[in-house]
């Protein structure tokens, strides 16, 4: 499965000033999110150094590593269950107020002319990280609760 491509992006009203590249940075934060907290799948087991030692930028990596596409083997059963809930939010099967990804990532990068001007960096990623953080603990919190852990 597919949960995003970059190309998906640099079409239609992209901002003409931007690399298409920039179509894949909301994407390659998210994902570099995910392999740093123990949510990658067995496709980057061990190979996601130029993200531990922060030798390129998520986008960079990301766009290298996954031909700009995150896709389900890209993450764990946890870390899909995760994308499928918050990052493919589906506003007719969530309940009004559920975080969704794309929503959080504008609101965390309201000063940015655009959600594709956000910069490909370390102080973008470092700014994103703790709500990342605090979303996959209330997901984790609400299928424990709801009793669907599931070994998640």
């Amino acid at each position: 499965m597919i949960y995003d491509d970059a190309s998906w992006h640099s079409g239609g009203d992209f901002p003409v000033d931007l690399p298409p590249e920039a179509g894949g940075t909301h994407i390659g934060l998210f994902l570099a999110w995910m392999l740093l907290n123990g949510q990658g799948g067995e496709r980057h087991a061990g190979e996601f150094g130029g993200l531990t030692q922060r030798a390129q930028t998520p986008g960079e990596w990301f766009m290298a590593a996954c031909d700009g596409k995150l896709m389900s083997e890209d993450l764990s059963v946890a870390g899909n269950a995760f994308a499928t809930a918050y990052y493919l939010y589906d506003e007719d099967g969530h309940e009004d107020g559920d975080p969704s990804y794309l929503p959080d990532y504008a609101k965390s990068f309201a000063d940015a002319p655009n959600a594709y001007s956000v910069p490909d960096t370390w102080a973008s990623y470092d700014r994103l990280a703790p709500l990342l953080a605090a979303r996959f603990a209330m997901w984790q919190g609400r299928i424990r609760h709801e009793g669907q852990d599931n070994g998640l």
